[in-house]
């Protein structure tokens, strides 16, 4: 190491420990982050200097150095520009000036381009277009820095880059769950932490709002008062991400557990008999973290706007309270819930019961967010119609979890039940828990959902089924809101909760026997698991026992679902497949002794389905056995997807041809011949959903329904029904052909057919549809849902079918919903690089992009 080196080197050390005594003393969090770039603007520069680069290269800070936040561990990114192609002997220069970075004991993140170089890779990823999006010169040529500026900011498009970074957004929210709650959050990359308030600024610099809370509020982006919260929330993550780096020495922005005692004590937290001084300090976190997230949504929602003001719609009056504005709901008076407090849970129900509302406006928000402390008392607790309202939430056969999770955020839910606020925040210190209390129970509420929904029920087959057997699945949402609400009260927290859960039922009107249930389940829910995991289950006297604990069947159904979605709402990580296997093996033996050594008595929906199924079959004169060559090799899905009718159906076509080598298609009138409902069974294939449906846009016909499945044994066994858009009068006649040209084409394996254009509805072209698209990976991680919003018309399943192929996306399942002119679909999807954020990111916003009308 030179001379000159090690005197640099020197000068980082000496600058970093003055920078950390200069804050000690200060607590200037603003006046560390800019010192610190400058010393190393400084540094760097001298670096450069000694090595004699030619004047036609540029050196330039990118991404949080660029724009002047540097932390005292983070990494220090670079760009070094060329005006062309470095040379064999610069490149040797180059990797001596990189091999000095690490010698001066700086962490250095380095990229070498030219500017046609950093404009491709910009296009290619949004997070590589960020960075340079913040870029600022240090030194070298100033016209080729100022080329590289001009043509990077003539390439952003600030629509398409706030799309962008609203779907990273989304895929960074997946990755932590998408709470801010976790009992390790990461303080920059969490939800509510300090990327959501850098995401706003990257978006209001793209589209020149500001760079300033201040040059915000001016611009109108939020108001003055939001101006200095917002200001507050980031000084107060500040503060702590500093303290962190200095404490762990390191780069580190988890707050682990290791370290919220040291930092509680530097913040001067005192434990106390009722809490620790580490849960002091990290609820003092999540409060800012909860007002982080609703600053976000607020701010993303209003430049979006801001954005699009072309796209502004008149308002839509829905009742005499409320308003649709585009796809968010919208109060028609801000003083609403103030005047007229019964409104407050109807907004939520609005929610629930209006598929064409997504989210709220950013006044509506606020106005709940006010209404949460100042209106919700005890009279409004008492008040009848505010608990009827209240279980009317809980009823909904959509947006339970969604608006749930809503009312917390906006402090609604722990207004309205007081002993639910007391948790908000609360952690768990234990070893399998990595939510806070309220955030577990709302996980919980979240996995009790899916098992209510056939797009999930690859997920876990069993729970589905058992789901879709029991009589009152609503009631499995209160034990879950009541399971843990006594945590932290000292003693049982299952015996404490009781008392809570009695009060609550009674208050809302629940029957005795609802009533009973519930109690019992928030009394018992460790019960199972336990048994399950730390007894015999061999030892029939184990299983008497459990058996008399649980009574009757509807008892052990009700908590074998709850002790399946708590303890996989306890963490990603607790839950395994033997985990599973305990509680299945012991919730069978249960309800075989229960039976009093009896198969249980067929019922629920999958076995009333086969017994008509098998009735219906009866009828062609078909064995009683005929069924079970070809339902081996189907799954709970199938069954939950499919009617009797079409069971019947699929058994009679292929019972005596399971194996077969050639594709079978059947097609038949479907609801008085208006359309047409056709049956493909073949090996799987390549393409085959985008085969199928170009054939059927080609031919006219309108895919309303689809059910795509794969069997067991690798067949597709998928199902359409059409409509002929073209309003022929012989969709009789036009059976054998579909069979005969559908098989051949099949038999071929010709490539897919794209379909003409079509004409778009008037209705369409006046009020179009916004396309959406998100991908949430299921939680084994093999399987991702893909959901698309958009406008219905002609080839749009081929599109999708399409862009599914380019991308090596298997399709396994697809659920095709057509409400009017609107298409809501969704695909159960795996392979390609799906598991990649970013490339999920780019099929998201081609499918967006490829379904504008």
């Amino acid at each position: 190491m030179s001379d000159h080196v090690a005197a640099l080197r020197a000068e980082v050390k000496a600058n970093q420990s003055q920078l950390q005594q200069q804050y000690e003393q200060t607590g200037d969090a603003n006046a560390l982050l800019r010192q610190r770039c400058q010393q190393v603007d400084a540094v760097l520069q001298k670096l450069w200097a000694s090595l004699n680069f030619p004047a036609s290269l540029s050196l330039a800070a990118v991404g949080g150095y660029g724009r002047g936040e540097l932390y005292p561990a983070s990494d220090i990114d670079l760009l070094i520009l060329l005006p062309q192609e470095a040379s064999p002997a610069l490149q040797e220069k180059l990797e001596q000036l990189v091999g000095h970075f690490w010698d001066i004991g700086l962490e250095i993140g380095h990229s070498v381009r030219t500017v046609q170089e950093c404009l491709n890779e910009a296009a290619k990823d949004i997070t590589v277009q960020t960075a340079l999006l913040e870029a600022r010169l240090l030194t070298g040529n100033k016209r080729l820095f100022a080329t590289f500026e001009k043509r990077l900011h003539g390439n952003l498009d600030p629509l398409v880059f706030f799309e962008a970074k609203r779907l990273e957004q989304q895929e960074r929210y997946l990755r932590f769950n998408e709470t801010p709650y976790s009992l390790e959050p990461n303080c920059k990359d969490s939800p509510g932490g300090l990327r959501d308030l850098q995401v706003i600024f990257w978006i209001a610099k793209a589209a020149g709002y500001g760079a300033s809370w201040a040059e915000l509020a001016k611009s109108a982006i939020l108001t003055e008062e939001g101006a200095r919260q917002a200001e507050a929330c980031e000084d107060y993550l500040r503060h702590l991400r500093i303290r962190m780096h200095f404490t762990v020495g390191r780069r580190e922005d988890r707050l682990l557990f290791d370290y919220q005692g040291t930092l509680a004590a530097q913040y001067g937290f005192v434990s106390n008999d009722a809490k620790r001084a580490s849960e002091q300090l990290m609820q003092g976190y999540y409060r800012n973290a909860k007002a982080v997230t609703v600053l976000n949504i607020i701010l993303l929602q209003n430049m979006g706007a801001a954005l699009t003001p072309e796209s502004e719609q008149t308002p839509q009056v829905l009742d005499e309270d409320f308003q649709s504005v585009g796809n968010l709901l919208d109060v028609r008076d801000e003083s609403l819930f103030t005047r007229k407090p019964t409104a407050i849970f109807d907004s939520f129900l609005i929610m629930q019961e209006s598929h064409e509302l997504h989210g709220m406006t950013a006044r509506t928000l606020r106005a709940l967010w006010r209404a949460g402390e100042s209106v919700i008392d005890d009279a409004f607790r008492a008040d009848p119609a505010n608990r009827a309202a209240f279980m009317r939430l809980l009823h909904s056969e959509r947006g339970v979890v969604h608006e749930f999770r809503r009312m917390n955020q906006l402090d609604i839910l722990g207004a309205y039940l007081p002993n639910f606020g007391r948790i908000v925040g609360q952690m768990q210190h234990d070893l399998f828990h990595v939510y806070t209390v309220d955030q577990h129970i709302l996980q919980v509420m979240r996995n009790i959902r899916r098992f209510t929904m056939s797009e999930f029920a690859h997920e876990y087959p069993l729970c589905s089924r058992v789901m879709s057997e029991f009589d009152t699945p609503w009631l499995l949402y209160v034990a879950a809101l009541f399971h843990d609400i006594a945590k932290g009260r000292g003693g049982d927290h299952s015996e404490l909760g009781t008392g809570d859960t009695q009060a609550f039922c009674e208050a809302h009107g629940l029957s005795p026997e609802d009533t009973e249930l519930v109690v019992w389940l928030v009394r018992n829910h460790l019960n199972m698991s336990q048994v399950a995991q730390k007894e015999d289950l061999s030892d029939p006297d184990v299983v008497a026992s459990f058996a008399s604990r649980v009574g009757d069947a509807r008892h052990l159904t009700a908590l074998y679902l709850l002790t399946h979605a708590d303890i996989r709402g306890t963490s990603p990580k607790v839950w395994n497949q033997w985990k599973g296997k305990l509680l299945a093996d012991l919730y069978y033996l249960t309800l075989h002794h229960l039976g009093q050594g009896e198969a249980p008595a067929p019922h629920g929906i999958i076995a009333e389905r086969q017994a008509e199924a098998m009735r219906l079959l009866r009828f062609f004169a078909l064995s009683a056995t005929v069924h079970e060559r070809l339902w081996k090799q189907l799954d709970t899905v199938y069954f939950l997807r499919h009617s009797a009718e079409e069971i019947a159906w699929h058994t009679r076509s292929l019972h005596y041809r399971i194996y077969n080598n050639q594709p079978v298609v059947r097609a038949r009138l479907y609801q008085d011949g208006e359309g047409l409902q056709v049956m493909v069974y073949t090996q799987d294939q390549p393409d085959l959903f985008a085969r199928i449906v170009g054939f059927f846009a080609r031919n006219g016909y309108s895919i309303v329904d689809a059910k795509i499945h794969t069997t067991a044994h690798g067949y597709a066994l998928d199902s359409f029904v059409v409509l002929d858009v073209m309003n022929r009068d012989n969709n009789r006649e036009m059976v054998p052909y579909i069979e005969h040209e559908l098989e051949q084409r099949l038999i071929q394996q010709l490539p897919p057919e794209a379909p003409s254009a079509g004409r778009l509805s008037r209705q369409v072209k006046h009020f179009p549809i916004k396309p959406e698209a998100s991908i949430l990976g299921d939680e084994k991680g093999a399987h991702f849902i893909l959901s698309l919003i958009a406008a219905d018309r002609p080839g749009l399943l081929y599109t999708v079918a399409n862009t599914l192929a380019e991308h090596g996306a298997n399709l396994h399942t697809a659920k095709i919903t057509t409400l009017g002119e609107r298409a809501e679909d969704v695909f159960l999807i795996s392979g390609g690089d799906l598991r990649q954020s970013a490339s999920r990111i780019r099929l998201e916003t081609e499918l967006m992009e490829r379904l504008k009308v």
